[in-house]
């Protein structure tokens, strides 16, 4: 599955963003421009397995389970998560490409020489 803005990520303080790719990038952004979808991302991305049971995400909020579903099927849209079904539960993994593609938007050797 490829994901919004994965394929072409140049810095924002590189050459001006096209129309394309802003509209490919934003929905990546707007999924994490949530806390509780940061926390999720986090909290699976630091996982030992490198995965994640919604179950045991429940946990860690006081939301409901169908909440904590809601921001998990954000995430997995925009392409930031994979998800694995065993059973009657899903599995959810960051996809590294994901992060790097948001990690690739805010550098640029402009910003490593300001000790950014």
């Amino acid at each position: 599955m490829s994901g919004p803005g994965f394929a072409c990520c140049t810095p924002l303080t590189g050459t001006a963003m096209g129309a394309e790719q802003a509209e490919q990038v934003a929905p990546l952004l707007k999924a994490l421009a949530d806390p509780v979808r940061l926390r999720l991302v986090s909290l699976i991305a630091s996982s030992e397995a490198g995965e994640a049971c919604v179950c045991d995400l429940n946990e860690a909020f006081d939301l409901t389970q169908a909440t904590i579903s809601h921001h998990l099927k954000v995430l997995h849209s925009a392409g930031i998560l994979d998800r694995d079904k065993r059973g009657v539960w899903v599995y959810y993994a960051v996809r590294p490409e994901a992060l790097s593609a948001v990690a690739t938007l805010f550098t640029s050797s402009a910003l490593a020489g300001a000790g950014a």
